[in-house]
């Protein structure tokens, strides 16, 4: 099974809930942190890419037809090439919404985590922020760097740029399904995610 969309936007930028949606429009199961958390294969596969292992896409993604967040939104330059008839979908936030959030969530957990090995040090931490996630400054200009490299890269034709709050008709029209008359997800906000 080949992806049919790829996520290229960073953590905390409405990733779940994009996961939540893409699962209800049939364009799942989507891959996702969770989905690598849950399970001690993927652990171990993921965990062994970020050590430099050669990746086996059609192996990590098996059983997958979407993926959005790390650790796959990391290798979206890989994946777009991979799979040429995936759409690309760029989950984004203003940065500083973005930054505000992450350090909440994500950088809370880095600054406790004690296992170098795993994917929030190795992946996150080292090779997204190279090392240095609590800088800032550092960190937005690698969130907007991510932005600006997905716009430059991807084909407009191939690419949506998903806002928060925007729901589903962008990513309906994109896709070239219906809108459904479910709410649009709204899932894992910081509270959530504080909570787990």
């Amino acid at each position: 099974m080949a992806l049919e969309v790829i996520g290229a936007g960073f953590g905390r930028t409405g990733t779940d809930s994009m996961r939540e949606a893409l699962n209800l429009l049939g364009v799942g199961p989507c891959h996702h942190m969770h989905e690598v958390n849950a399970s001690e294969e993927q652990k171990r596969s993921w965990r062994a890419l970020a050590q430099g292992a050669a990746p086996d896409w059609d192996r990590l993604f098996a059983g997958y037809r979407s993926c959005v967040d790390w650790p796959s939104a990391h290798y979206w330059r890989a994946l777009i090439d991979v799979y040429p008839r995936a759409k690309v979908i760029l989950t984004h936030r203003s940065a500083e919404s973005w930054w505000r959030s992450f350090e909440q969530t994500i950088l809370a957990g880095l600054r406790t985590s004690t296992d170098p090995e795993s994917l929030g040090l190795a992946l996150i931490r080292d090779q997204v922020f190279g090392g240095r996630p609590d800088d800032r400054a550092h960190a937005i200009a690698c969130y907007e760097a991510n932005v600006a490299a997905v716009q430059a890269t991807v084909p407009a034709d191939r690419l949506l740029i998903h806002e928060i709050g925007e729901g589903w008709e962008p990513l309906c029209r994109h896709l070239g399904v219906a809108v459904p008359s479910a709410p649009y997800p709204n899932r894992n906000n910081t509270a959530a995610f504080q909570q787990t």
